[in-house]
């Protein structure tokens, strides 16, 4: 939990404790893909809001220009506060404000999760009403800007809630058209939601949070269901650069493990089966071929050979 004064004050990334990353679920086992890209080596820019401007309301719009394809991730005082995909060469993404003084910067992420530099910084402040009437402040953020999961798939995600005063109110738009989700939250802290997208493509998800006071939290995420996206949505591809590598560990369950390694096995000795039977049916040949040569001179040796008349002899009677 984050503990606040009752004067407006500025938060920071350290003020928020990060998420641990998910372990592997027990009876899986770990399957290592690398892939090679260059990361990306252009920026986001942000140019609304302006530098300097004040807020008694939040959240409020960050927009700018990014690289089409690459997800931008925009943060204040260092923590996440949004994600989005870059499309048409513009972003637009809204993000809720700390109390006080809020530094803003977005950086863009290939889908290997490289990322650019950052974009330039900007300095807003917050004056927020329901601090000074309540004396805290709800906010929400998570460690990750773009979760994926297979269609049919629970896709988890992991967030963290801190302030306000329990319970809490969250509701969940996981952009494919399905009804908002509701839950209860009764304390702060880590808790995950999740979902099964029945397509694949790239979705826009939206996690509001209220607490009894009606002081809210606001977080904008991208979704990917893994697979050939529908229509309109899109995918990461890299800028230019050295070339980067990224290795990643898919935890699978121990009966697709299972479903993908028995016909593995079964081609692996159809194989060798085929290749003994092969081997086999030389070796009879030759065997064939060597006994035909051995019975051919044994006969040979035992058959007796016919008598030679005495032509001299009987030339000698003649004369």
């Amino acid at each position: 939990m984050v503990s606040m004064l009752l004067v407006p004050i500025s938060a920071s990334a350290a003020d928020i404790t990060r998420l641990p990353n998910p372990s592997p679920a027990p009876g899986s086992y770990g399957l290592e893909v690398t892939k090679r890209q260059p990361p990306p080596t252009t920026t986001a820019s942000i140019a609304a809001p302006a530098n300097g401007t004040a807020y008694s309301t939040s959240p409020i719009t960050v927009s700018g220009s990014c690289t089409n394809d690459l997800l931008v991730e925009v943060y204040d005082n260092g923590a996440l506060v949004g994600a989005i995909n870059c499309q048409n060469s513009t972003y637009s993404i809204q993000v809720s404000l700390f109390t006080g003084t809020n530094d803003i910067n977005a950086t863009q992420f290939d889908d290997l999760d490289q990322a650019s530099p950052d974009s330039n910084h900007i300095s807003v402040t917050y004056n927020n009403a329901d601090f000074q009437a309540f004396g805290t402040l709800v906010t929400l953020t998570s460690d990750y800007g773009r979760r994926a999961a297979s269609p049919g798939a629970d896709l988890t995600w992991p967030l963290l809630l801190s302030g306000g005063t329990g319970p809490y109110a969250v509701s969940v738009d996981w952009g494919d058209g399905k009804p908002v989700e509701l839950k209860s939250q009764p304390l702060s802290g880590q808790f995950s939601v999740d979902h099964a997208y029945a397509q694949s493509g790239i979705y826009h998800v939206v996690v509001k949070v209220a607490d009894t006071n009606g002081v809210s939290a606001f977080l904008q995420l991208v979704a990917v269901a893994n697979g050939t996206p529908t229509a309109g949505s899109t995918v990461g591809t890299s800028g230019g650069g050295s070339t980067g590598t990224v290795t990643k560990v898919l935890w699978l369950p121990t009966a697709v493990g299972l479903v993908l390694l028995l016909p593995t096995y079964w081609l692996g000795r159809r194989s060798e089966l085929v290749s003994l039977h092969r081997k086999l049916e030389h070796d009879v040949a030759s065997y064939q071929n060597e006994e035909s040569i051995e019975q051919s001179a044994a006969k040979a040796a035992t058959e007796t050979p016919e008598p030679v008349e005495n032509l001299e002899g009987e030339d000698a009677e003649k004369s």
